[in-house]
């Protein structure tokens, strides 16, 4: 007896059945153990096709983490001062560099570095994530209570709380304390506003 083909995958269905295999892959084996071959199989797909939708691991990686996002941008905290403000918000984002895992992210890294066109996609999800937004608002309900004077956050920033956080994920290779965290919000950022509102 013969085993009933499955009914053929297109469009939404098939990427997600892709993204879910690198995901399930990442987990198993790793960033650098990661082979299309081996997320073509999970997926029951070929690697034409998957090529055909991404050029490279990191791209393929990349658009993996983009579906694991949360579907809705949290609200900024509002705990009564930018220092409680700030920390709850590096504790966002450690959290979720957390469940990024810091072998991908040193890994889509280590291809930005080699690879222009990987460096440029990366960039371009950075500069489209919510973070700014968040800042901003942050900061903006500083300056409303007194804590701050008007400031403008300039995009770049506005990311300097990834790019602590990322830095010490993959520095460390482990989960970000809560000591860090407010050793990044005391030592840094709090006196980088303070340093920009005051110039």
């Amino acid at each position: 007896m013969t085993e009933q083909a499955k009914p053929r995958r297109r469009g939404e269905k098939l990427e997600s059945a892709i993204l879910d295999a690198v995901w399930d892959e990442l987990h198993e084996v790793g960033y650098n153990a990661l082979t299309i071959e081996a997320v073509a199989t999970r997926a029951g797909t070929s690697k034409p096709v998957i090529y055909r939708r991404w050029g490279s691991r990191a791209e393929l990686v990349l658009a993996a983490w983009t579906k694991r996002q949360l579907p809705r941008r949290p609200s900024p905290p509002d705990t009564g001062s930018l220092r409680g403000d700030l920390i709850v918000l590096f504790t966002r984002i450690a959290r979720r560099a957390d469940r990024m895992m810091s072998e991908m992210i040193a890994g889509v890294m280590g291809e930005a570095f080699r690879h222009p066109e990987v460096a440029g996609l990366l960039r371009e999800r950075l500069r489209g994530a919510p973070l700014g937004d968040t800042v901003r608002a942050v900061v903006r309900t500083a300056t409303e209570r007194g804590e701050l004077p008007p400031v403008e956050i300039s995009p770049r920033v506005a990311m300097v709380p990834l790019d602590l956080v990322r830095n010490e994920t993959i520095t460390c290779g482990s989960r970000v304390s809560a000591e860090t965290i407010a050793e990044l919000v005391d030592e840094v950022y709090l006196p980088l506003l303070r340093g920009l509102a005051a110039g």
